[in-house]
């Protein structure tokens, strides 16, 4: 699956996405499989209430399940102006 990351989480991995084997089946499993990857990744996830994600470019919770979804995007909350 793509696995994409916009703003800060971006600035901190290192890359704006990547293609991603899993066996994760919740975005909170997947969330624990890149943290374990190097510290980069740990520090992007530290704090799950700092981010959003999207499955399929729908926001969605962390305890949503991966089956089916192709691309997964994680950010921080939106902010308005």
């Amino acid at each position: 699956m793509d696995v994409v990351y916009f703003a800060w989480v971006r600035e901190r991995i290192g890359l704006p996405r990547e293609q991603v084997e899993t066996s994760a089946a919740t975005v909170a499993d997947l969330v624990v499989e890149l943290s374990a990857r190097e510290e980069r990744y740990a520090a992007a996830f530290a704090d799950l209430s700092a981010l959003r994600v999207a499955l399929d470019q729908e926001l969605s919770d962390f305890d949503a399940a991966l089956e089916g979804v192709r691309e997964v995007a994680f950010f921080p909350p939106m902010t308005g102006g």
